[in-house]
């Protein structure tokens, strides 16, 4: 059965936990359960999916929720208060709920899980509200980025637009030549800077600069990107190149003046493929205009740890963090000089 989701995530819902290590070696744990409620979840897949619902309304968006046998009800609770619509919650009575420790050490973060993943792919849609949707995200490695989409192409009349965004410790060198076998297939391809110069063995100066970013975009279109790739770059904005129009810069909202409205960027690249997803809806597939999009998402998941606030108003009226995307979306445009 189609669904009518315009945005479906087949990134997993995690419960994060967090270790802080000094330069000094002074160690701490503990869960964003200490902070709140909305700090301890976590997830690329849940920050893509919020990143589209700040453009879109519930029904339109989808994510799988594998609900372990010790998933937390406020956890749950918390998650509909953004749309049930938006969550196929789904019973995993003999396994644990997804938990990751998120390791930082200074400025540095690494990433490990504490239990097994369950892992999602386009035959888990089948047959449930999340079915065929008009566009597909997922982070993961080129190969199992390809058997995404041998699944995806087993289903009849449906043809996806594909966003992909390669998993963090898969972006070396060493996994080029597959990464290459899969790039002509994917409609967007969208590593983080430090991903993209890892992934084609470019020196990684910090700060980055600019020129490298373009220099890995190209290269990429080279070796048989599809048509658009995209290169988030922190403080830089987002690059984005394509095949018909080249090449752009688009800044960040949020400047360095404004570092004070930086709280936690977890989560922000995923936010950004969301809201570019919803973005590319919007805009009638424009992905220049997306990144405007994309970009005012990104601006409300870092103001906090954890998931920005939401609430309703009157006539589908929504204000994320007590303020509308919407205003920020023009604000943004009003800075371009292009």
């Amino acid at each position: 059965m189609a669904s009518t989701k315009t945005f479906v995530t087949l990134g997993m819902f995690i419960i994060d936990e967090f270790s802080y290590t000094s330069f000094e070696g002074e160690t701490t744990k503990a869960s964003k359960s200490e902070a709140s409620t909305s700090s301890i979840i976590g997830g690329g897949g849940t920050y893509a999916a919020i990143g589209a619902r700040i453009w879109l309304f519930p029904d339109q968006v989808g994510m799988v929720v594998d609900k372990g046998y010790d998933f937390p009800s406020k956890i749950e609770s918390k998650l509909k208060t953004y749309g049930e619509e938006m969550w196929f919650f789904r019973p995993q009575n003999e396994a644990p709920t997804t938990r990751a420790l998120n390791l930082y050490t200074g400025d540095h973060r690494g990433f490990e899980y504490l239990t097994p993943r369950i892992r999602i792919t386009p035959r888990d849609l089948s047959n449930t509200k999340l079915d065929r949707p008009k566009m597909l995200h997922f982070i993961c490695s080129p190969a199992r980025a390809s058997a995404i989409l041998s699944e995806a192409k087993e289903q009849e009349e449906w043809s996806p637009i594909t966003i992909y965004e390669p998993i963090p410790d898969r972006c070396v060198p060493e996994e080029l030549p597959a990464l290459n076998r899969v790039l002509p297939l994917i409609d967007i391809l969208s590593p983080n800077a430090e991903e993209a110069l890892s992934l084609l063995s470019i020196p990684i100066v910090q700060p980055v600069r600019k020129s490298s970013v373009e220099e890995a975009a190209n290269r990429f279109l080279q070796l048989g990107a599809k048509d658009v790739v995209i290169i988030r770059s922190g403080e830089l904005g987002a690059y984005v190149l394509t095949r018909r129009a080249g090449g752009k810069w688009f800044d960040p909202f949020w400047t360095k003046a404004d570092t004070s409205k930086i709280r936690d960027v977890t989560g922000a690249g995923n936010s950004f493929l969301g809201g570019l997803s919803a973005g590319l809806h919007l805009a009638n597939g424009d992905v220049y205009e997306a990144v405007f999009y994309a970009t005012v998402s990104v601006s409300f998941v870092i103001e906090q740890s954890g998931l920005p606030a939401f609430t309703a108003g009157a006539n589908d009226s929504v204000q994320w963090n007590n303020d509308s995307p919407f205003r920020r979306l023009e604000v943004l445009k009003s800075r371009r000089k292009d």
